[in-house]
């Protein structure tokens, strides 16, 4: 069944945050051995809601809070991933990723291949990433390229509810190193509204969404635009607004970038032979210049014009104009697309 028959076909609506916990929470019955450890998570239920209701029925002994110590935790969630156990841990903000760098890229990442496959590291690592509120330059990045360019890591971003869920319980049943990076925009959560769109249908029974497939969230036949996590909604707006000028833009949510579904954005860009790539993280050395150099080396004839858009390098201001000037918005994109266009 495709995936937006499911989400009619169900009467029921989730925030992101609770599609997450509603997947943790059935892993969790299902299987003794997964956990959640992170800072706030326990009785504060996450400060995006990541954990929203799990102490409850899982107590403090799966539900742990931590020490500020992402050394020390994640390390000791590897431990425990290679004990045999299923370990989420969470960093409160991805910025931190720079505290526990060698517990997540030197153990995580690396201990299956340095051990000759003889250890798997069966564990989640969720962060929030992002942007749009105010909270300056060391709480406000989107560094999920980062951990791209990394070997050994899966990563993956979900940009709705019904993709949250789905992408979870894969996570947590994946036998390699995930990590899950969920917009704090996108979550839900009263102080922090979410644009329309990423609380969707949301089937009650567990499913999966394969990693390594893209969704195209709108099909369309004049030019081709990637993306993912909150900019998905971004991208459907100035296609929205796109159509009073006559153009039909196609948006691609890519959900995981390891594994990349590279070919579906092939097979859009053959169509369109246009591509505009839309990234909230920094534009040097990032997802957009990879997704345009896999689709050039494809050596496609008919693509016409490429455009990138996205966070300038330079680090998230904290002043609310600044911030909204180098964050890439709706106009952004169908300024780009209609860039591209415009190369007849």
């Amino acid at each position: 069944m495709a995936q937006q028959e499911r989400e009619r076909q169900t009467d029921r609506s989730l925030t992101m945050s609770r599609a997450m916990v509603e997947a943790i929470a059935h892993e969790m019955r299902e299987d003794d051995d997964v956990f959640y450890m992170g800072e706030d998570v326990a009785d504060y239920g996450g400060i995006f809601d990541s954990t929203a209701g799990l102490l409850e029925e899982f107590g403090h002994d799966r539900i742990m809070d931590v020490p500020i110590s992402e050394t020390a935790y994640i390390g000791a969630a590897v431990g425990a991933a290679q004990a045999g156990m299923r370990p989420i841990a969470e960093l409160m903000f991805v910025d931190f990723f720079g505290v526990g760098m060698d517990q997540i890229y030197n153990q995580m990442a690396k201990n299956t291949y340095m051990s000759g496959g003889n250890v798997s590291v069966p564990m989640v690592l969720t962060a929030a990433v992002g942007g749009t509120y105010n909270d300056a330059a060391q709480h406000s990045q989107t560094l999920y390229g980062t951990f791209a360019h990394l070997p050994g890591m899966k990563v993956v971003v979900p940009s709705t509810a019904y993709d949250a869920k789905g992408l979870m319980h894969s996570a947590i049943r994946d036998d390699d190193p995930v990590v899950y990076l969920f917009h704090k925009r996108l979550m839900g959560i009263g102080w922090l509204p979410a644009p329309d769109g990423p609380k969707t249908g949301v089937p009650e029974e567990p499913y999966t969404i394969p990693f390594g497939e893209a969704d195209v969230k709108r099909e369309g036949a004049d030019a081709t635009v990637v993306t993912l996590g909150l900019h998905v909604h971004r991208a459907l707006e100035a296609a929205e607004s796109l159509d009073d000028d006559g153009i039909d833009a196609e948006v691609i949510d890519l959900r995981t970038l390891v594994p990349l579904d590279i070919d579906t954005v092939r097979e859009s860009v053959a169509k369109t032979g246009r591509l505009v790539v839309v990234d909230e993280d920094y534009r040097s050395y990032g997802v957009t210049g990879e997704i345009i150099a896999r689709v050039a080396e494809d050596g496609l004839a008919d693509l016409e014009a490429v455009e990138r858009v996205a966070v300038p390098d330079v680090p998230i201001p904290y002043a609310r104009a600044m911030e909204t000037e180098v964050i890439p918005d709706a106009a952004d994109i169908a300024a780009a697309v209609r860039n591209v266009r415009s190369n007849e």
